[in-house]
Order: C-alpha cells, then sequence, then structure tokens
C-alpha cells in the first residue's frame, strides 16, 4: 500500500497540495479570476458570470474557501468573497522556489 497518509509529509507540502488540489478545476480557476476582477462580489454575481448552476458555483466557493485560497463575510443575507492574498502568497513562493531551482539546474549544465 502506498504511503498517501498526510502525516508523512511536512506541513508545507500539505498546504501546497490542499491548493493545488483547489485550483485543480478550471471552474475554481475561473472563480478566482473573477473575484480578482471584481475584487469583491457575491454568489449570484458568480452564477450570473459563469456557465453554472447557483448549487455548482456554492459547491465551488466552499471548495476554494476550505483550501483558504477565498474569505467569505456575511453582510445581511449574501456572503461576499474574496481572494485571501496570504494562500496565493503561499502558492506565488511554492512555485517561485521550483522556478529558481530550475534557473539553477540550467545554469550548471
Amino acid at each position: 500500500m502506498g504511503a498517501t497518509k498526510t502525516e508523512h509529509y511536512s506541513q508545507k507540502q500539505n498546504a501546497i497540495a490542499v491548493i493545488a488540489k483547489a485550483i485543480g478545476h478550471p471552474a475554481r480557476v475561473a472563480i478566482l479570476e473573477y473575484l480578482l476582477k471584481a475584487n469583491t462580489c457575491i454568489c449570484n454575481d458568480i452564477v450570473d458570470e459563469l456557465p453554472l448552476t447557483q448549487a455548482t458555483v456554492s459547491q465551488h466557493l466552499r471548495e476554494l474557501k476550505a483550501a483558504g485560497l477565498i474569505k467569505g463575510n456575511i453582510e445581511g443575507n449574501a456572503i461576499c468573497y474574496c481572494v485571501d492574498p496570504h494562500a496565493i502568497e503561499t502558492l506565488t513562493s511554492y512555485l517561485s522556489g521550483i522556478t529558481s531551482s530550475l534557473a539553477r539546474s540550467k545554469k550548471n549544465r
């Protein structure tokens, strides 16, 4: 049996995996792009923007929120969502590290 238990990996590896899984669906990428463009919005705004039902959008928002990529604030009877910069910084830092490692490897060839 393979080692798939999260305790076998570092906290950073687990955090990156959660983020990567969350952005592994094109609808979630589209939602993130919309939130970045709109700065904040409510769920119905996203439903109007994408070819998805309200229930599907809500499920994708739950996944993005669980991964820490977005935050949601209740305003009246609506929830306003925005991108959480901390999660984006975590992903950017990780990808920058990969890019730097590749550049060093290429330079040493």
